[in-house]
């Protein structure tokens, strides 16, 4: 069997981008759309936005491009989005609560199951219909129905044992949500959201267009 070929980390975040401009022309009853129209909409060309959408396997036609619907469904098979994974989330703070309360996820094939904390007073409560359980129970819970994905809004400090528990439970891929370098066994998917990276993009970006550097 031949190896997939790789793909950048650059298009995967490229992906999702093109899936918002094609879902928005599908509404609007568009058929067909072109890698220049999809690349008018962001700071790459059109040759870029072709090699992306190569990865997917789906192939456009002479003079017509590609036709929406069968590119908005190549290209959620190709990030697994057409299938719903469920994930445990642990931690029940104010990024906890914002992630359980994003309707969109189902769309994009993740679905928060269950939220888990190991805070006394806020185990009970319930967050947009879910109620918070201790974190003791995760493990168990997670075998028991076979869980791929955790979710971790805890503390720095906490976040090492609590992917330590989710791995020891047979998650395979973490969503890490804690300003924290965690270490975790080969076989294992670490995928880090740092919002401090994109607020240090955009606060950059601010000051040269604020210091006349760039324009709008």
């Amino acid at each position: 069997m031949t190896a997939p070929t790789p793909v950048s980390r650059a298009t995967l975040k490229r992906l999702p981008l093109y899936l918002h401009v094609l879902e928005g022309l599908e509404r609007q009853g568009q058929d067909h759309v072109s890698c220049t129209f999809i690349a008018g909409k962001f700071d790459f060309g059109a040759i870029q936005v072709r090699k992306d959408l190569e990865v997917t396997g789906v192939r456009g036609t002479a003079r017509l491009g590609f036709k929406v619907t069968d590119l908005i469904r190549a290209i959620k098979v190709f990030l697994g989005w057409h299938n719903v994974q469920d994930a445990f989330l642990v931690g029940a703070g104010n990024m906890g609560k914002a992630l359980l309360g994003y309707k969109d996820f189902e769309s994009y094939g993740l679905n928060i199951v269950a939220v888990f904390d190991a805070d006394p007073r806020k185990v009970g409560t319930k967050i947009f219909n879910k109620e918070v359980m201790p974190v003791a129970k995760m493990p168990a819970l997670a075998k028991r129905m076979h869980i791929n994905i955790g979710i971790v809004t805890v503390s720095a400090e906490s976040a090492q044992s609590v992917v330590d528990a989710m791995v020891a439970a047979g998650i395979r891929a973490i969503w890490n949500f804690a300003p924290a370098s965690l270490e975790i066994p080969e076989g294992i998917i670490l995928e880090n959201a740092r919002l401090t990276q994109s607020l240090a993009v955009l606060s950059n970006k601010l000051t040269h267009v604020l210091n006349g550097d760039i324009k709008e």
